[in-house]
């Protein structure tokens, strides 16, 4: 249902369809995985500290680039996460397509393995994906909301425009549903002051693309915040 709404939005802003992106490994890559990424993804954290014991490579990379951090972050192995850090591992590097861990737990709506690699040192606001994008704008357009509150506690950066020219705040509005979550997305965004007058591609602002989406509660919000 994401998926649908996503492509109406980018159709209506007169953009391509979107293609696949933040691939998870699949049943038989995990299964096919040696080394650090077999023992990522499975958490087997004496196997980990034995290969790293033995020079095994932080940064090796599988088919689509990710990492062992990477693998783990998709894994949930938080344990391994440490152990990995522990031993040098890059925080922030971007598999092939362009996501780093923080936005793979972002999308993910893992909040745990969100806040471990914050507490470790990974930055909140890389400019990551094909869309040029944040983890902010990310977890703002999935309606993430604690992710979002977490990830501006952190600093990350309110008002990135992405290549869609559209910030975390917009995308809350033209990719959520109104529901809940979204309300909640907007309301984090809006009380930590994001810009509220950034408008998208067609000079839409949140408060206009809010109205013609009857999201009441977004509206009152934005009014109420002296949106224009």
């Amino acid at each position: 249902m994401k998926a649908v709404v996503l492509a109406l939005a980018l159709a209506a802003a007169g953009l391509a369809a979107p293609v696949p992106a933040q691939v998870a490994p699949t049943a038989a890559e995990l299964q096919a995985y040696q080394g650090l990424h077999r023992a990522a993804a499975r958490g087997d954290l004496p196997q980990l500290m034995a290969l790293i014991a033995g020079g095994a490579d932080l940064e090796s990379r599988d088919r689509l680039g990710r990492t062992p951090l990477h693998v783990a972050t998709h894994a949930r192995q938080r344990d391994a996460i440490g152990v990995l850090a522990a031993a040098g591992a890059k925080l922030d590097v971007l598999e092939n397509d362009r996501y780093d861990a923080v936005t793979i737990a972002a999308v993910a709506d893992d909040v745990p393995t969100l806040a471990l690699l914050l507490s470790l040192g990974a930055k909140p606001g890389q400019t990551t994906s094909r869309y040029d994008g944040t983890a902010l704008i990310a977890a703002a357009h999935l309606g993430h909301d604690e992710v979002v509150r977490r990830l501006i506690a952190a600093g990350a950066p309110l008002d990135h425009v992405n290549n869609l020219h559209w910030t975390a705040l917009i995308e809350a509005i033209v990719l959520g549903d109104g529901g809940p979550r979204h309300q909640r997305t907007l309301v984090a965004l809006v009380d930590a002051g994001a810009n509220l007058q950034l408008a998208d591609r067609q000079g839409q602002t949140p408060l206009q693309l809010a109205v013609a989406r009857g999201y009441g509660p977004m509206v009152e919000k934005l009014r109420a915040a002296g949106a224009r």
